[in-house]
């Protein structure tokens, strides 16, 4: 299942549509009490990306000891325990390999947002980590990010504008699947629109999916 964006109320009020999501992908822009429901309403893991609106969730690594730190300090991140904070990371879960770049075009001081030159190197070395973990074989399933390629499903305004530099992203791991949310559709449905040979698709609110780990993407609901 994917959500990004929008808390979907009925869902809070009956999970069972979304009964059987073996993994949760979220894009931003959630509260994070939200995510935590999910995870525990259906029992499954959980992989996100920061958007705009979320806090800063930088700087957070796992020590020695196997203890969440910051800045060398202790202490508890800011999202939920047993989810994937996957900016800027290649991660492995429930059978996928997730790829993640969170944030959006710098329009306003805050955390999250970055200059298209800022994005880009952290989209270059997201691609060496991808290629390094390519090594066993596998490439990247999904890519997951906040906000759009430039011109492929973003806004006309500064604050929902694309990156330009997620399309050499999206060739250089030649994924077949990306995931965003941050341009809402206005209750629209969102429909996917191809990138070379990869599946772009808006997934603010909820979306369900099939995803085999190599080949079609099937939408199921």
């Amino acid at each position: 299942m994917a959500v990004s964006d929008e808390v979907d109320e009925a869902l809070c009020a009956n999970v069972s549509p979304a009964r059987g999501a073996e993994l949760i992908l979220a894009c931003g822009d959630l509260p994070f009490d939200y995510l935590r429901f999910l995870m525990d309403a259906l029992d499954a893991p959980l992989v996100f990306v920061p958007g705009n609106h979320d806090a800063d969730v930088s700087g957070w690594r796992t020590s020695r000891a196997g203890l969440p730190v910051r800045a060398g300090l202790p202490g508890e991140p800011p999202w939920p325990p047993g989810a994937v904070n996957a900016d800027a990371a290649v991660v492995d879960v429930a059978g996928l390999r997730v790829a993640g770049l969170g944030g959006c075009l710098r329009y306003r001081e805050g955390p999250n947002q970055y200059s298209e030159r800022q994005q880009a190197r952290r989209a270059r070395r997201l691609a060496r980590r991808a290629a390094w973990r390519r090594r066993d074989g596998r490439g990247v399933d999904v890519l997951l990010t906040h906000a759009p390629p430039q011109g492929v499903g973003d806004g006309d305004d500064p604050p929902h504008r694309g990156f330009a530099c997620l399309h050499p992203l999206v060739a250089r791991l030649g994924v077949p699947l990306m995931l965003h949310g941050h341009v809402h559709s206005g209750g629209a449905p969102a429909s996917g629109v191809s990138l070379g040979e990869t599946l772009v698709r808006n997934v603010v609110g909820r979306h369900l999916f099939d995803v085999p780990v190599a080949g079609e993407v099937v939408r199921r609901r």
